[in-house]
């Protein structure tokens, strides 16, 4: 099994987590979002994802992008540790959580958007900072409110969900761009214990082999 991934993606990141925690023999092949004009839209990998993104993973034959969809597969191929509870109830509560990151935050600030609004649209770096800090603290205020009622050491109770391996990685963005987390102290205190466990901490960006590429 193999991942296409980049060390500073935040989908990518999130996937590391979960093959780490099921303990899955993978192998990371680092595409540089930035490298040669972005190595994401090569001829070669653009073959492999049309869509010209990360991650991707490939097992055997079997080719999958968008991470939510490999991360789904991970956890119906291999069931233990799952990363969802057993009740159906909770188990969409997690979900719920997963995509508050996943869909209404994290596309927002990923590194094509960012883009675009410097090349196309003439914005500033101060007004690129001013959008990502609008669209991470709106989301995250939101995401705070919901931990009080659900978090116990982790997002959703006392053992890692899905949920934690959304919010890490944007936590890790957050900080990259220098946002105050000082308001979400729930976040703060889940990002601490996970950052504990040896899964999150070899999943953590800086630990890649491609890091410094």
């Amino acid at each position: 099994m193999s991942l296409y991934g980049y060390w500073r993606s935040s989908a990518a990141y999130r996937v590391r987590i979960a093959l780490n925690i099921k303990q899955i023999e993978h192998k990371l092949i680092s595409v540089h979002l930035v490298k040669d004009g972005g190595q994401q839209h090569s001829g070669h990998y653009k073959a492999l994802n049309p869509n010209e993104l990360v991650p991707t993973l490939v097992d055997g034959e079997f080719k999958l992008n968008q991470s939510m969809a490999i991360l789904d597969y991970l956890e119906q191929k291999f069931p233990h540790p799952s990363l969802y509870p057993q009740d159906m109830q909770a188990r969409s509560q997690v979900q719920a959580l997963a995509n508050d990151i996943a869909c209404d935050v994290h596309p927002l600030n990923n590194l094509r958007v960012l883009n675009y609004l410097s090349d196309n649209l003439d914005a500033t770096a101060e007004q690129k900072q001013r959008w990502y800090k609008h669209w991470i603290e709106l989301g995250f205020q939101a995401f705070e409110q919901r931990l009080q009622h659900v978090s116990g050491t982790y997002c959703y109770g006392d053992t890692v969900t899905m949920a934690d391996l959304c919010l890490i990685p944007q936590v890790y963005n957050a900080r990259r761009f220098n946002i105050d987390l000082s308001p979400f102290p729930q976040i703060v205190r889940i990002d601490g214990n996970c950052q504990k466990l040896t899964a999150f901490a070899s999943a953590l960006p800086e630990n890649q082999t491609d890091a410094t590429v």
